[in-house]
Order: C-alpha cells, then structure tokens, then sequence
C-alpha cells in the first residue's frame, strides 16, 4: 500500500531525507527537528490562547456559541435514521 502524505510517496520523501542529510549534515538534524517541534509548539498554544480569547469574550457578551453543536446533534439524528434504514439492505449484501 503506498502512502500519500501531501502528494509526496515514500520514495520521494527518502529523496528530500537524503538532500537534507547532505545539506545540513546529520549532526544538525536534531537541532532542525528540536526548532521545528518548538515553533509548531508556540503556534500550538497561540491558537488555543486565541481559541479561549474567543470562548470567554462570547460567554462574556453572551453570544450563543451552541449553534454548532445543535447542528451537529441533527446532523447525527440524520446518520442514526440512515443507517436504521438502510441497516437491513447492508446486512442482506
């Protein structure tokens, strides 16, 4: 089975491992990884900080914020009648 990450298959992705490998030298990889893991760590934690930012200024200004989770309750009341309808024709396949 081949992997597809992002359009790029395994063979690529050994292809761009190796140009990184010559380019920067294998003692220097861990040093990349370690900055890349931190900086997706620090936009981790600005998008939680804005997520919670936007939660406490809807609370405050009590915007309703449940529309979402009422749509997501019909749309699985929708899944749950589908599949109770068409349970019976899967099952004599």
């Amino acid at each position: 089975m081949n992997t597809i990450f992002l359009f790029i298959s395994g063979p690529e992705i050994m292809v761009i491992m190796l140009i990184v490998v010559m380019v920067f030298g294998a003692d220097k990889i861990p040093e990349i990884a370690r900055g890349l893991g931190k900086g997706m760590r620090q936009v981790k934690d600005a998008t939680n900080d804005i997520k919670k930012e936007i939660k406490d200024s809807s609370e405050k200004t009590k915007i309703d914020t449940d529309v979402a989770k009422d749509i997501n309750k019909e749309i699985n009341a929708v899944k749950d009648d589908i599949d109770d309808l068409t349970g019976p024709i899967k099952r004599q396949f």
